[in-house]
């Protein structure tokens, strides 16, 4: 019996939280994508169903906003230097999969008598498709496959290509399609994505340099740059879809991918919008069009047949030509079948224009119903198997648990150290943070300064919450820090160390300062004593110096790896400099070592080469990493111990110097003999 649709906002939200909520739990207990839930009891208490809810304004703006989430997420998790390695393979299969059933749907329409331009505008309904199972995708950890790559990289190029034959058509049908039609088309296209592509990198570093509060500050700005660029997407003629991705894309470097402002985005995407957009697609569907138009039916089948035959034929063809395995294949035609964003839209318009009716806008419908719920289900089915299988490149045992250790001692530096430890940190390890304090002094004072402590680890556990990362806060009471870091370096089983550094000596024999020396001496944990100037999401290049022989220091590879993981995950470029040693071998060390960025390797033959050839060259978004060494070790130089102090000269204002894991040492028979630290120096 179909009720009086409910009216209030409150009930329309409560209801709405209760299908978000339920459904999900509902299919998983049948092992179906949660979204598949949402999908279904959109249907059921839509305006075509129990009629609870009517599909008023606030449902289309709530899931307009869901929709241009997905497309916005997929810009900014788009692996950029993959998709510039596999931007031809994008082109490819965006052109096959949008030109296969275009030809096909266009076919059909002029078999069932449709006129030519309402037969053109079908055929682009079957070439485009929405990136519906991307979320599944991206929780699943595959989101950088090199298949997955080359489908979100096409689907730019299938959403373009139909929305441009749309505008395209209804040029045609209302008589505008005149030389001044294409001239304004072409050049508003040029202009906006221009803006976009140059613009919004530009605003938004200037935003994180010099105005970011981080928290909903950062959150606002980033959803300001979405809004506008899909407004400024439908002044150029095309749809806000394609503004969103390139806003995503535009983005893509600035917002860390495990970063607090990306788990912020996420979070409120997945929780609220995302499922209004699929509530809404429910919606719309009718069965009872069904009986009052059995050719309907046929269509629908027709259409439904379409669709997956030339999606299915343009993955097929595309795996064949770049080798990939029947995992990525099902994967990239999971991601690739659904149909919703632009497909509804342009049969909307088409309707509106006289070139569909109804019995077309209900067997289009149906095709969105079925192919929004094959494409998640394939997604997740065999994304889940790929997750498995996929090479993420050896993990030594060394490497687990991966712990880090950030002491602070400085509110004003303890965000930077917080970020560069969240970054560092492998996303699927279940591994805390380990923020420490330590409280100097005597006890007259010592439960103020206890409490104190306390308040800045407060901070800490609130900010890695943010980012979705637990931490686990210690506390020390002792008037030797570095022996309570060593301490707790030990208790712990940490792995590495971060450290913040003022770029201050403390004594004309430190390199940093009496503390954090004595820090790295009584570590043998890989140790990053780090001078961050500007937020790393601004980075644009990692500079690492590499001093001779460092390649058979013991914890090279995972100083290695280190530093490439850190250039990825900050989306900036890798180069090299190598001191006095051959560059070819560290060339080759590099491109081992996934994940593949852009790395760039120079030689050297002196220190002093250094500051003539490359210090003018440095910039103030560069980020250098210097391998240093603890002394007595292969590859310890003295320069290394001044680099720092030098390093302030130049134009780059944040650096990190990288002392590896050292292994343990046999001391037996030398007691006694310890050598004062200062004798290698000498």
């Amino acid at each position: 019996m179909v009720t009086e649709p409910v009216a209030h906002p409150v009930f329309i939200f409560a209801i709405a939280m209760v299908i978000f909520l339920i459904s999900p739990l509902i299919m998983t207990r049948f092992r179906i994508p949660g979204i598949i839930g949402v999908l279904i009891a959109g249907m059921i208490i839509g305006p075509n169903g129990l009629g609870i809810l009517e599909r008023n304004e606030t449902i289309v703006i709530l899931g307009t906003v869901g929709l241009l989430y997905i497309i916005f997420i997929a810009g900014l998790e788009i692996d950029l230097d993959g998709f510039k390695k596999y931007r031809r393979r994008s082109i490819e299969f965006g052109l096959l999969s949008f030109f296969i059933p275009f030809v096909l749907g266009t076919l059909l329409g002029l078999v069932l008598g449709y006129s030519i331009w309402s037969a053109v505008l079908l055929g682009s309904l079957l070439g485009s498709h929405t990136l519906l199972a991307y979320p599944i995708a991206s929780r699943m950890g595959i989101a950088k496959n090199r298949a997955v790559t080359t489908t979100v990289g096409g689907t730019i190029l299938t959403d373009t290509l139909a929305m441009l034959v749309l505008a395209i058509v209804a040029g045609a049908v209302q008589g505008e399609l005149t030389l001044w039609f294409w001239v304004q088309l072409i050049v508003s296209l040029a202009v906006f994505s221009t803006v976009i592509i140059f613009g919004v990198p530009y605003i938004s570093k200037r935003f994180f340099i010099k105005l970011s509060g981080g928290g909903s500050l950062d959150y606002v700005f980033v959803m300001s740059i979405m809004f506008l660029c899909a407004f400024f997407a439908i002044l150029a003629g095309v749809e806000p879809i394609i503004g969103a991705f390139l806003a995503g894309l535009a983005l893509n470097r600035l917002i860390l991918e495990n970063g607090a402002l990306m788990n912020r985005i996420k979070f409120v995407g997945n929780a609220l919008f995302i499922p209004f957009f699929l509530l809404s697609v429910g919606m719309l569907m009718d069965f009872r069009i069904l009986l009052e138009y059995p050719s309907s039916i046929i269509l629908a089948l027709s259409i439904v047949v379409f669709v997956n035959l030339g999606k299915w034929l343009a993955v097929f063809i595309s795996a064949k030509l770049y080798g990939y395995s029947s995992l990525e294949r099902e994967v990239m035609y999971g991601l690739s079948i659904p149909q919703a964003a632009a497909t509804l839209a342009a049969t909307l318009v088409g309707y509106e224009l006289g070139l569909f009716d109804v019995a077309v806008v209900n067997g289009v419908i149906i095709m969105i119903l079925v192919t929004c719920i094959t494409g998640p289900s394939l997604t997740e089915h065999f994304g889940r198997k790929l997750a498995y299988v996929e090479d993420t490149g050896p993990v030594k045992e060394e490497q687990v648990p991966e712990r880090i250790l950030i002491p602070m001692a400085n509110p004003e530096t303890m965000d930077n150290l917080l970020e560069l430890a969240i970054t560092l940190k492998n996303p699927l390890s279940t591994e805390p943070l380990y923020p420490m304090t330590v409280v100097q002094g005597g006890s007259e004072n010592r439960e103020m300064k206890i409490a104190q402590a306390e308040k800045m680890l407060g901070h800490a556990v609130v900010y890695a919450s943010a980012a979705d990362v637990s931490v686990t806060p210690l506390t020390r009471v002792g008037n030797n820090p570095a022996k309570r870091i060593s301490y707790a370096v030990t208790d712990n089983r940490i792995s590495t160390v971060i450290v913040g550094w003022n770029g201050q000596k403390s004594g004309a024999g430190n390199m940093f300062g009496s503390v954090i020396d004595d820090v790295v001496e009584y570590t043998d944990r890989q140790v990053l004593v780090s001078k961050l100037s500007h937020p790393l999401n601004v980075t644009r290049r990692v500079v690492a110096v590499v001093p001779k022989g460092f390649d058979h220091m013991s914890g090279a590879d995972e100083a290695f790896r280190t530093v490439k993981m850190l250039a990825s995950r900050i989306g900036a470029a890798l180069f090299v400099i190598v001191v006095g040693d051959q560059k070819e071998k560290y060339r080759d060390l590099f491109a081992g070592i996934k994940p593949a960025i852009t790395t760039q390797v120079e030689q050297i033959h002196e220190w002093i080469d250094l500051k003539e050839h490359y210090y003018d060259t440095f910039k103030e978004t560069d980020l250098l990493v210097i391998l240093s060494a603890r002394r007595g070790t292969v590859s310890w130089h003295h320069r290394l111990e001044r680099l720092p102090v030098y390093i302030q000269k130049t134009k780059i204002v944040s650096f990190i110097v990288l002392f590896t894991k050292e292994a343990a040492v046999d001391d037996r028979g030398t007691k006694g003999t310890v050598i004062s630290r200062d004798f290698t120096n000498r």
